[in-house]
């Protein structure tokens, strides 16, 4: 069990390691440019490897796409967001064009047949973070590979201005 845990951190970290030195070398402007969106990503790439659960909002439990997300959020920088992706779709910011996405903006894909049903966090340089689905864990995937290209329904950007007065509810069911 140590070891399996021991190994879990070690990749975590590597894999973080190589995502920061990738974003290093490329756009600068990609970067995480403001110690908010710096505490949203250092958290979101903690979570790295954390198994997938329907429903679940608890790293020691497991996480689903928009538990994840909320969790992030939350315990980063004190913005508590809606429980589900769809709710969490309406929060913040519209980015309208993908050129002006920046790290730690959210990002909404069509995953279960109608908009808004899967949520992640963009990292940079067309990368992002999110909780796949069962059988699987938090993970990297790019937002321009096929299958989440087709997919993409738009991102949104909460502001750490706006982030003392994001105390948001939802009585919506668990999970996406």
């Amino acid at each position: 069990m140590f070891f399996k845990l021991n190994l879990q951190h070690t990749v975590r970290a590597v894999v973080g390691l190589v995502i920061t030195a990738s974003l290093a070398l490329s756009s600068t402007s990609a970067l995480a440019d403001d110690s908010f969106s710096q505490k949203l990503l250092s958290r979101a790439m903690d979570l790295v490897g954390v198994k997938y659960r329907f429903g679940g909002t608890s790293p020691t439990t497991g996480l689903d796409c928009s538990g994840y997300v909320q969790y992030v959020f939350k315990n980063a920088v004190g913005v508590s967001l809606p429980r589900v992706a769809s709710a969490q779709s309406q929060v913040g910011e519209k980015i309208t064009d993908v050129a002006d996405m920046r790290p730690g903006d959210m990002v909404f894909f069509n995953t279960r047949g109608f908009a808004y049903s899967h949520v992640g966090i963009y990292v940079g340089n067309g990368t992002f973070l999110h909780s796949p689905r069962t059988g699987s864990s938090v993970r990297f995937d790019r937002v321009d590979s096929p299958y989440w290209k087709s997919r993409f329904n738009g991102a949104r950007r909460v502001s750490a201005s706006g982030s003392q007065s994001n105390d948001f509810k939802s009585n919506a069911p668990l999970g996406m």
